[in-house]
C-alpha cells in the first residue's frame, strides 16, 4: 500500500466510512461498457476510484484480469468484502492514483483503464490523464463516466456537479479516437490512443 494525499483520504474515508453509496451500475451502462470495450480475454484492465468495486468485479466477470484502486481504505475493504466467485476475483490496491507512485501496480500496462463518476473530483485533471497514457497499452481504452454540468434540473442543488464543456475538451484532447454515450446526467466516453 502506497501512501495517499492526506486530504484526499480524509475527504473520501468519511463517506465511504458512514455508509455513503454512489449511483448504481445499471443494464444500460453495463450495455455501453460492453459495446466499447468488449471482452476481456484475460487481458488486464485498471478501475480508478473502484468505490465498492461494482465496475471492478463486472470488468473480472468480462473476464479482465482486474485491478481496483480507491484512496479510501473503508472503499478498498467493502470492495473485497464482496467477492464474485473463483476466477473472478480483482486485485485490490489502496492508493491515490493522482500521487501515488504507479509503479507498484501489478501490470506495467493496461488494455482498459477505468475512470467512474471520479473524473469530475480531479483537481489535476491533466496530470491524470498524463498518467493514464503511461499507463494504458497502446492500443488500449481509457473508459470514462462522468457527470455533465447543467443537465439537472435548474432546482437542483446538485446542478452544477458534472464538469463543464472546458474540463470536457481537457478530458477528450489528444486522443486519436473519442466516442461519446449519454446517460441522463452522465456522459460515457470511450478513448483510444
Amino acid at each position: 500500500m502506497t501512501t495517499a494525499s492526506t486530504a484526499a483520504v480524509t475527504y473520501w474515508e468519511r463517506l465511504w466510512a458512514k455508509g455513503r453509496r454512489y449511483r448504481q451500475f445499471d443494464d444500460t451502462e453495463n450495455r455501453l461498457l460492453e459495446e466499447h470495450l468488449g471482452p476481456g480475454r484475460a487481458r488486464p484492465a485498471l478501475d480508478l476510484g473502484c468505490g465498492d468495486g461494482a465496475l471492478a468485479r463486472r470488468l473480472a466477470q468480462l473476464n479482465y484480469r482486474t485491478t481496483g484502486v480507491d484512496c479510501s481504505p473503508s472503499a478498498v475493504a467493502l470492495a473485497a468484502a464482496q467477492s464474485t466467485g473463483p476466477g473472478h476475483e480483482p486485485v485490490w490496491r489502496c492508493m491515490d492514483i493522482t500521487t501515488d507512485d504507479i509503479s507498484t501496480l501489478p501490470e506495467p500496462a493496461y488494455a482498459v483503464v477505468t475512470c467512474r463518476l471520479v473524473y469530475r473530483w480531479i483537481e489535476d485533471k491533466a496530470g491524470l490523464l498524463d498518467r493514464v497514457r503511461h499507463l494504458l497499452a497502446p492500443s488500449g481504452t481509457f473508459w470514462v463516466v462522468t457527470e455533465i454540468a447543467g443537465r439537472r434540473a435548474v432546482t437542483d442543488p446538485l446542478q452544477d456537479l458534472g464538469i463543464t464543456p472546458a474540463q470536457a475538451e481537457i478530458l477528450t484532447s489528444g486522443w486519436s479516437v473519442v466516442h461519446t454515450a449519454d446517460l441522463d446526467v452522465l456522459r460515457c466516453y470511450a478513448l483510444r490512443p
